[in-house]
């Protein structure tokens, strides 16, 4: 970014941007608007390009316009944050992890991953769970820390990420007390025929567990599909259908004493992933949670 960049140009081409117009940005920042036009002026002549063009009653945002405005949005939103950031520095001797969780991983695996660190003095954990793209936008712009993924992240040429596994987790096969017995008969071939709940394709799994039912020649009963695992297993518990499950959270399904486990999902596992900026990680509790048996 050129030096010579004058900061209040561009937030007035944001806000400008933003409102839709000048009589709008003037309003919002209580300002003439030649004003507001003559500091954006300003800014198109500096790039060299211009932002905005006449459309209707209001303005909008030419090639160059987009391209700043993206710019601007990144440069301004951490702006925003900043007084929350120095604040939350200052008022305790905490040490913040902040990860993202990508919204298809299996709530008991997160909790079993992290918690090598769960027990760390003053730690103030700061979980989001979201869409695993929109995540490793907030971690390219240092808003966590980490991303945790049951995949690795994908090339892209514009962010450089790197992928550390954290192990993998064989699948099985879990039923209510009532499916367990129609579901243990004639395993895995009755499942054909009792119903079958399945993560959707938005979690990597299900790929690998579609490629199980073709090399077994079965075609099954699916009555449901939930993009998120604990849904997918609250419906499980109550009886609606057969589901997979990593055995990592063997114990914790058996908590459920109306849950048994039915079989084995052979050669399916589930991966995990710690998706970070970093290739040699500085952050202490990422190193630690990298580091140690999960």
């Amino acid at each position: 970014m050129s030096h010579g960049l004058n900061y209040k140009h561009l937030y007035y081409f944001w806000v400008v941007a933003k409102e839709g117009g000048m009589s709008r940005a003037a309003d919002k920042l209580d300002m003439a608007v030649q004003t507001i036009s003559a500091q954006v002026r300003e800014l198109e002549r500096s790039l060299g390009y211009a932002l905005l063009r006449p459309a209707g009653r209001g303005l909008v945002l030419t090639d160059a316009g987009i391209a700043a405005m993206q710019q601007a949005d990144l440069i301004f939103q951490l702006g925003e944050n900043l007084t929350t950031v120095v604040r939350d520095a200052m008022s305790s001797p905490s040490v913040r992890l902040a990860v993202g969780i990508s919204d298809g991983l299996p709530k008991m695996v997160v909790r079993r991953l992290l918690h090598p660190v769960v027990t760390e003095p003053h730690l103030r954990l700061v979980c989001d769970e979201g869409e695993l793209d929109d995540l490793l936008g907030d971690l390219a712009l240092h808003r966590l820390d980490l991303v945790l993924a049951d995949r690795p992240a994908p090339s892209n040429p514009n962010i450089k990420l790197y992928s550390h596994s954290m192990g993998s987790s064989p699948v099985s096969w879990y039923a209510s007390a009532e499916l367990y017995k129609s579901a243990k008969k004639d395993f895995p071939n009755c499942l054909a025929d009792v119903p079958v709940l399945l993560p959707t394709s938005h979690n990597d799994v299900r790929s690998r567990i579609d490629h199980w039912f073709e090399r077994r020649g079965i075609r099954p009963r699916i009555i449901g599909e939930f993009e998120d695992s604990a849904l997918l297993k609250t419906f499980g518990i109550s009886g609606m259908g057969v589901f997979p499950a990593v055995e990592w959270v063997h114990e914790e399904l058996l908590v459920h004493d109306a849950l048994k486990r039915v079989g084995p999902c052979d050669g399916v596992e589930e991966n995990f992933f710690a998706i970070g900026t970093e290739k040699k990680v500085q952050h202490p509790l990422v190193q630690r949670l990298l580091t140690e048996p999960h």
